[in-house]
């Protein structure tokens, strides 16, 4: 009874004919993506703070957290806390919908070409940095647009102004920004902070799949599929990995924003290691981890939600587990390679010719 109760209710978002009919990898990427705009949404106050603590140092430090979401909800309103986020949003479905299969993909991949290899840790470490990578090289210019909307303070009354005489208000929206950077700068313009953050994506994606994925490996069988501990292991997977590589997410915000605050454009050229030398001379060590304790704060439900929609996502989509995929595509690749290996009584035909 309760199984066909869990069917029925299955049955009412997407039939089960489309369910099954529906190839692996698009279920994956359906699972990422909702994953991804889910926790995205869930910490966009956090996410908007934690750049313009990152970007507009002397206006906002002072005024601490609280401080910050005051001034933010006097200037701007409710609204303000998500100034950017549709563009984050556009960001975040696709690149964790490519993060998140490229991941089983990679993963599957590196199992069926070389069976040899061991599928522990260092294979999810692995898997997670490349498919890192690619997501960022799809999604990065929507994320440069994000963060341009989100460095911006204006208040309600100025965002109707059409002149672009006030130098607060640069970008009217997602088209309007998109179309400024490439016009200003080219394709060249809408990639500008791409290298911090592939720097900066290889180990924190890698690290991250490789702290949730261990830590779920030593959860009691009957415990594995808890929320709550997918939770805590996600929120531990998160913290982690984003400690190590926070430094060049400081980088890769102030190099997205340096043409708002510079007016010499070769200062406002500077690559990678010139903009962390500039900031260490500059603004002192400590900007590097700027915003870093509002990161935690939004780290942990984000990571943590994001690991656990998926998990929950694929579960609803039937997605078969990461192991049974890959041995199931190991066989298939050998079967394919080695038709011989594999007689067949009932194709007189065949067995002829392999006589």
């Amino acid at each position: 009874m309760e199984e066909k109760r869990e069917e029925r209710e299955k049955g009412v978002f997407m039939p089960n004919g489309l369910i099954e009919g529906t190839p692996v990898f698009v279920k994956e990427l359906i699972a990422g993506g909702v994953a991804g705009g889910f926790a995205k949404t869930v910490v966009a106050p956090l996410e908007r703070v934690k750049i313009l603590f990152q970007t507009r140092r002397a206006e906002f430090h002072s005024l601490g957290l609280s401080g910050s979401f005051s001034k933010i909800m006097k200037t701007e309103g409710v609204l303000g806390f998500y100034r950017g986020n549709g563009a984050s949003v556009a960001r975040i479905v696709p690149y964790a919908a490519l993060h998140y299969m490229a991941y089983e993909e990679y993963r599957r991949w590196v199992i069926s070409g070389f069976p040899g290899v061991g599928r522990g840790p260092v294979l999810d470490l692995l898997a997670g940095s490349f498919a890192g990578g690619t997501a960022v090289l799809f999604t990065y210019p929507l994320d440069l647009v994000r963060t341009k909307l989100a460095y911006q303070v204006v208040e309600p009354s100025k965002l109707n102004i059409k002149s672009r005489a006030s130098k607060d208000v640069v970008y009217k929206g997602i088209r309007d920004c998109f179309s400024n950077i490439y016009k200003d700068a080219g394709l060249r313009g809408l990639y500008r902070g791409v290298a911090p953050s592939l720097y900066g994506i290889f180990p924190y994606a890698g690290l991250k799949f490789y702290f949730y994925e261990e830590m779920k490996r030593h959860v009691p069988q009957n415990h594995k599929n808890d929320i709550t501990v997918k939770l805590v292991c996600g929120s531990i997977a998160g913290l982690l990995g984003q400690t190590f590589t926070y430094p060049l997410d400081v980088v890769r915000r102030q190099m997205q924003v340096q043409r708002l605050v510079i007016s010499d454009h070769n200062i406002a050229k500077r690559g990678t290691i010139e903009t962390l030398v500039m900031i260490f001379q500059t603004q002192g060590w400590k900007q590097l981890f700027s915003g870093l304790s509002i990161n935690y704060l939004k780290v942990v439900p984000s990571v943590a939600i994001g690991f656990t929609v998926y998990d929950v996502m694929k579960a609803y989509l039937r997605v078969p587990s990461r192991d049974e995929a890959a041995v199931a595509k190991v066989v298939d690749i050998r079967e394919n390679s080695h038709p011989s290996s594999i007689p067949s009584s009932s194709s007189p035909s065949l067995s002829r010719t392999q006589q």
